[in-house]
């Protein structure tokens, strides 16, 4: 099938030119599995660049999710607040163990998770909050640990679009008890399929060693801390294979610059939309002060009397693929089976309509943003 070079992708994958170098290493090594010398340099990485106590490659952030599920031991009617503006990952992880999501509302500016609003959706049965780093702008994280502390309850971390972003200089998802991110195609840092959990509560890093092993201590047993290894609790497979990691250190190496790059992509959409927001059509994201953000997308949030599918029907007659992001999950048939709304979702349904997505990847060119701002331009005025 031809390709249209005019057309301007929402996403098109970034390879620094060293993945492949790296798999035929891995592949000459004879060392394919899971654990491998890649994935241990994956993990120094992670280590070192966040400060949490243990860093664990698994095959996605829905992995790294479900294990937190696990670790945190959560039983049938224990419930985990989230945000219902989220993919359905971060409720899921928590479903499977027979907990109930806790939709609350987000705030107008960032998107995330209303901090104000935790300590009205608590109650006795609650274990966790679960904050989720919309994209890649830190929540308000020292009200949200203060609240947990004061309620004995612990901290996951969705950070799946978070990967080199900040809040208060501290990495994102090094900062509640566990931390998990993504390294899907979309992201910034990726490796096809992918994830990680880092672990930041010592008393939990032993125990996600032994999860992440398929409920086995495997790995003491391979740095001869035990003779042998033996099934300990209840755990799975959540180890990606060597070549996986091997694609992703290639990349982890070049995290920062990833990063750089598609900052300026992001700064030359915010400036270039500026004359939008006087005038009052759109409103461009908020970074509030204290936080350091990734460029994980840059979105507009149209005004109200603006027909958003008319919007995405002129980008994408030019030859832009621009996109709205998530169906509430409070408003869709698994979140009414299996979670339940503490107060009022305004903002979250105000906002989930009105937002769009521009084309945000590493090799955007400027010629191409002006392309977008000049076609969205002519869409909402």
């Amino acid at each position: 099938m031809a390709v249209d070079r005019d057309m301007i992708p929402f996403n098109r994958p970034y390879m620094t030119g060293k993945e492949l170098f790296c798999i035929v290493e891995a592949k000459l090594g004879n060392m394919l599995a899971g654990d491998g010398p890649f994935t241990k340099r994956c993990h120094r990485w992670l280590e070192e660049q966040s400060g949490c106590q243990k860093a664990l490659l698994t095959h996605s952030c829905t992995a790294a999710l479900e294990m937190a599920g696990l670790l945190l031991n959560i039983q049938p009617g224990d419930e985990v607040i989230l945000p219902s503006y989220t993919f359905v990952s971060t409720a899921n992880a928590f479903v499977l163990r027979g907990g109930v999501p806790v939709f609350v509302d987000i705030r107008p500016d960032t998107l995330n998770l209303d901090e104000r609003l935790l300590e009205a959706a608590i109650t006795p049965q609650t274990r966790a909050i679960v904050p989720v780093h919309y994209a890649g702008v830190a929540c308000e994280m020292d009200t949200i640990l203060a609240i947990a502390r004061r309620h004995g309850l612990l901290v996951v971390e969705d950070a799946a679009q978070g990967v080199m972003a900040r809040y208060k200089g501290r990495v994102l998802g090094s900062i509640g008890d566990l931390g998990a991110f993504s390294f899907h195609e979309t992201k910034n840092v990726i490796s096809g399929e992918g994830g990680a959990l880092l672990v930041n509560a010592p008393d939990l890093a032993m125990r996600a060693e032994i999860v992440w092993e398929k409920g086995t201590d495997r790995s003491r047993f391979f740095r001869g801390e035990v003779d042998k290894y033996t099934w300990q609790e209840v755990g799975s497979s959540f180890l990606p294979g060597e070549l996986i990691a091997a694609f992703l250190w290639a990349q982890l190496e070049e995290a920062q610059a990833i990063t750089d790059q598609r900052l300026a992509s992001w700064d030359h959409y915010h400036a270039a939309l500026a004359p939008l927001e006087a005038k009052g059509v759109l409103r461009r994201p908020v970074i509030p002060e204290g936080c350091q953000h990734n460029a994980h997308m840059y979105y507009v949030l149209l005004a109200p009397a603006i027909d958003r599918q008319a919007v995405l029907s002129v980008l994408k007659q030019n030859g832009i693929n621009a996109v709205f992001h998530y169906v509430p999950l409070h408003a869709s048939p698994g979140g009414r089976r299996y979670g339940r709304v503490s107060g009022t979702l305004d903002v979250t349904n105000r906002q989930s309509e009105r937002l769009i997505r521009l084309p945000l990847w590493v090799g955007l060119t400027e010629v191409q943003q002006e392309r977008v701002v000049e076609v969205l331009t002519r869409a909402v005025t």
